[in-house]
Parts: C-alpha cells; structure tokens; sequence
C-alpha cells in the first residue's frame, strides 16, 4: 500500500519556477541581444547562434547517453548558459571554439556536477575562462564597430580596458585620453574595439536589469552592491593617482554590467540571503578592480565572480535567517 506523505506546514505557492525563471532572464537579454546584432551583424549572429545550439545538444546528449536521464532542455537553462556564453565571447571567434567551450561549460560547469541546481560554478563562466586560458589570442582580438559584413577577416583595435591597463604599466596617465566619453560607453557605439558581444552597450543591459526587478526575477542586492563597490573603489584609487580610470568609466566599461546583472545574480552559485548577496557582490567588486588594475588580465569580472562563488556556501553556512521560533541565546 503506497503512503502518502504530507510535508510539514507552512505550506507556500506561487507561481514561480525554473521555465518563467529562466525564460525571464533570456527575455531580458534581448535588448543588448539586438544591440550586438546591430553594431556586429553576422559575427555575433552566428556567434550566439552556435553556442545556443552546441549548449542545448551538448546537454541533451549528456543527460540521455551518459546520465541516462530524461533530457530537460526545455526549461531554458541550457538555451541562458549558451546565449550568456556566446554574450562573453568576440564575434570573430570561430565556430570550432565556441564548441569546445560549450562542451565545457555544459559538460564540466553543470553536467558533472548533476545538472542544474546543483553546479557550484556558473556553467558560462567556467567555459568563457576555459576559452580564455586555452585560446587567449582568438579570445582578445576584438572586432570593431560596423564590421557588418565580416566574420573572421574582421580587423580588431584595442579596448577601453586595455586602454587603461596600458596607462597604469606606462604610469601615463595623459593616455585615459584616449577613453571614449560616457555617453558612448553607455550606448556601446565604441568607435574601436568594443569587447565581447555581450558587453557593448550598457544601457541595453540595464534594460534588462529593469524588466528582471520588475518581474521579480532577481532582487536588487547582488548588481546594486556590485557597481557601488567599484564605483567608490575606483572613485579612490582615481582621486590618489590619475593612471587610475574615473570610477563612471570603469563601471561602463568591460563586462562589469554583464557580469553584475546577469552572471552573478545566477541562483545556483549566488548566496540565498540578502545580507550575504551584499557580501557576494562587495567582495565581487573588490576583486573585480584589484584583478584589473594589478592583475595579468584587463578584465576581472569572471575570475572574481567564479572566486565567489567558490566561497558561496561558506556565505549561506554564516550569513543565514534566524528559524522561525528560533530563541536566541545572549
């Protein structure tokens, strides 16, 4: 005779779940989707495209043939890892590239761990790095602006990034000059090299940051935390020595907003309490610039987002709420 068992109350419902999550957050990628879509045409079309496709069937694969299980490819979550990875790429990258690191990011930054919700690192992340230490000159060659027409012949220019990277080694601070203005960081229309697909145009991405709090996606805590650390570490370092980018520019450029918004706020690798996602992202923000200013790499989002998350269940394990009826000792 089968028991039925009924868990303990209270009992909650809603109408969240992995699909409306998921599909939430793709919704919300879309404005700086067709923004990359305007400044880069073919190159991130099929950029996107291929790492998309080898995400869904490197997990359908997987999941049937090696895990044995019922493929969940529906719920969107191998469709986000492939668009967020595609998002952190060059559109000139070759499609062999973008493959492996699919297979990477799917393969060893979610299915091995068991799939989604129990991965401790974000699966785009670990295959963006993957491709950054494996392939660091196709990875940094970065396309310029307008390049319709081209693919793989595409002529590349240097960052804003690199650009202040270059002023700090050359102690010149007479070379942040060199920086295009705010408004153009905001609207990503960088006349040179730009950066990654993803990262080109800000105010698309806070798009998206506005409809994900609207719709209740993501709370506020990790990207508001992330930004305001840069912003005031930068501020410092700017006001004790001009080789220092402005914090306005540190912040508009790079994958910062990228980063912020939509890769640190992943569930699975993001601590659950507000009070240690404000944690998360100060510590976040610090590692970002100290990467940035005194590391190899121009950029330090990734690193500094995949160091957290190591450090995510030590977070929840010191940062939780206290039981409902919980008595507290003085």
């Amino acid at each position: 005779m089968a028991k039925f068992i009924v868990s303990l109350s209270p009992h909650a419902h809603g109408t969240d779940s992995v699909e409306r999550n998921m599909y939430g957050v793709i919704i919300a990628l879309i404005p700086a989707l067709l923004v990359s879509f305007l400044y880069f045409g073919l190159g991130s079309a099929l950029v996107c495209a291929s790492s998309v496709a080898a995400c869904v069937f490197f997990e359908w694969a997987i999941s049937k043939y090696i895990l044995k299980r019922q493929p969940s490819i529906s719920d969107g979550s191998a469709i986000l890892t492939g668009l967020l990875l595609g998002f952190n790429l060059p559109s000139n990258l070759p499609i062999w590239i973008i493959i492996i690191g699919a297979l990477v990011a799917i393969g060893i930054g979610k299915m091995t761990f068991g799939g989604l919700g129990c991965n401790p690192f974000n699966p785009a992340l670990v295959g963006r790095c993957f491709l950054l230490v494996s392939f660091p000159a196709q990875m940094t060659s970065w396309p310029v602006i307008g390049q319709l027409a081209k693919y793989t012949d595409a002529t590349t220019a240097a960052t804003p990034l690199s650009i202040m990277k270059t002023a700090i080694k050359e102690n010149n601070p007479d070379l942040l000059n060199d920086l295009p203005n705010s408004l153009t960081l905001l609207l990503g229309n960088v006349p040179d090299g730009a950066g990654t697909i993803g990262e080109v145009c800000a105010l698309a991405l806070l798009l998206g940051l506005a409809y994900m709090l609207w719709k209740k996606i993501i709370t506020w805590h990790i990207p508001v935390s992330i930004i305001a650390t840069v912003f005031v570490f930068c501020g410092v370092l700017h006001l004790a020595n001009p080789i220092y980018a402005d914090p306005v520019s540190a912040i508009l450029s790079g994958g910062l907003m990228l980063g912020a918004i939509f890769m640190a706020t992943d569930y699975v690798t993001s601590p659950m309490t507000h009070k240690g996602q404000l944690v998360y992202g100060v510590c976040i923000g610090l590692l970002t610039v100290i990467i940035r200013n005194w590391g190899s790499y121009p950029e330090g989002m990734s690193f500094a987002i995949l160091i957290m998350n190591a450090f995510t269940p030590l977070i929840n394990t010191y940062i939780k709420p206290k039981r409902f009826g919980e008595v507290v000792q003085k």
